[in-house]
């Protein structure tokens, strides 16, 4: 039985298509001969014969032949009355070879045997699973979902791989049951307690890109150039396109005919919106586009401090910082530089800086104020209370007392 359980396993070993046959033949001789040398003490005058095709195997021991009262190594040499009972045409000194059974071993020794290889397949596979996917990272892989815990969802590749989707690397808005299909990256690949954990992405920048490459022949041929890309999964994402080619116009060719190319991304990323922008070498100009759909009054750079002054209409100001903020951060990160954004005062308009009320307003509420784009007294009142709660981290309590604080001063003005 033990012997049969063995050559299940040396099947079983013999059926994992994806590891080259050289390695198969040293792994399976490694095992072979770590018996040997337990049962023999050395493995030097043994022959392993491995069939890969038949999945079996045969081991054959080579030994001098010596007189009767010669033998002093039982394992290296043979007495000629023993040799002549397997061939009958041999004298002293030649070298004889004859098979050596697997049942000689005894049962605990094949019991090990057996182990043995079921470890080294197991071994194997994760070797081969890690080195599969560790130079995938970056690709796109569709897989089905099989469990869905709450910090993560398992899923499984074409082969029955286990892959990770973690809570934190998929979009707000992703739902998914078991069966469902998931599109995603494969995002970082690692050992844990030597068992590789292959770990997938839905928010990741590679991610979107990949998706550009599918979608946008241009991209996939080199055509035009992704320059870079920045995320808030689910909610907004900023591409900066350049195309080395004069009668390519990049943004045109992303989004389509009818936004026909760019409207499967958004479906795929659950309506994330997405602007693609031209990418330039002037950042006064970079920043502009940067800053879509805003529309831009005028730019104010500092170069050294990766710093810049943004001026706006006060009806753009809105669009410009976005809804949370997101906007500008977005804009932020593509471009590389710190964006403060002001609102132009016309001529003859009368404001007053926010900064004018540090006696009476906590200047944490004005950094508040400031980092949603309202600078100046007039941009605060422009805007009702349900939008300054919205926007900002103040209560309902501390923004009633801040407009009165606001329209105080115009009244007495």
């Amino acid at each position: 039985m033990e012997t049969l359980s063995l050559t299940d396993t040396f099947s079983e070993f013999k059926e994992l298509k994806n590891i080259d046959r050289a390695t198969m033949m040293r792994v399976l001789e490694d095992v072979f001969r770590s018996l040997l040398k337990k049962r023999f003490d050395t493995d030097e005058n043994f022959d392993i014969i491995i069939n890969i095709d038949k999945g079996d195997f045969e081991i054959w021991r080579n030994r001098i032949i010596v007189d009767d009262s010669k033998l002093t190594d039982a394992n290296k040499q043979i007495r000629i009355s023993d040799a002549l009972l397997l061939v009958q045409d041999c004298e002293v000194g030649e070298e004889i070879t004859d098979e050596v059974k697997l049942p000689d071993f005894g049962r605990r020794a094949i019991l090990s045997l057996r182990q043995n290889l079921t470890s080294k397949i197991l071994e194997l596979e994760k070797d081969n699973l890690y080195n599969k996917y560790k130079s995938r990272i970056g690709e796109i892989v569709t897989a089905e979902v099989y469990q869905v815990w709450k910090k993560e969802i398992m899923v499984l590749d074409d082969e029955g791989n286990e892959l990770i989707l973690p809570k934190m690397e998929q979009i707000p808005t992703d739902n998914y049951r078991k069966g469902d299909s998931i599109r995603s990256v494969v995002f970082k690949v690692e050992m844990r307690n030597g068992t590789p954990v292959i770990l997938l992405s839905r928010i990741a920048p590679i991610f979107l890109e990949r998706l550009f490459e599918l979608e946008v022949p241009e991209i996939f041929d080199g055509l035009i150039t992704i320059k870079k890309i920045v995320r808030a999964a689910g909610d907004r994402a900023k591409v900066a396109v350049e195309s080395y080619d004069d009668r390519i116009d990049p943004v045109g060719a992303c989004v389509g005919m009818k936004g026909s190319r760019i409207h499967g991304i958004v479906r795929e990323l659950r309506n994330e919106n997405i602007d693609v922008v031209n990418f330039t070498n002037n950042i006064s100009l970079y920043i502009q586009r940067a800053l879509n759909p805003a529309k831009v009054s005028s730019i104010k750079i500092f170069e050294k401090e990766k710093r810049a002054e943004v001026y706006l209409k006060p009806e753009e100001v809105s669009k410009a910082i976005g809804k949370g903020g997101i906007n500008i951060k977005l804009a932020s990160q593509l471009t590389g530089y710190e964006l403060d954004v002001y609102r132009e005062v016309e001529d003859g308009e009368e404001d007053i800086d926010l900064e004018q009320f540090a006696d009476e307003i906590e200047g944490w509420i004005i950094d508040e104020l400031k980092a949603i784009g309202c600078d100046t007294a007039k941009s605060v009142l422009n805007l009702s209370i349900s939008e300054l709660i919205n926007r900002t981290d103040l209560e309902e309590e501390t923004v009633k007392e801040i407009l009165a604080v606001l329209k105080s001063e115009f009244e007495e003005n």
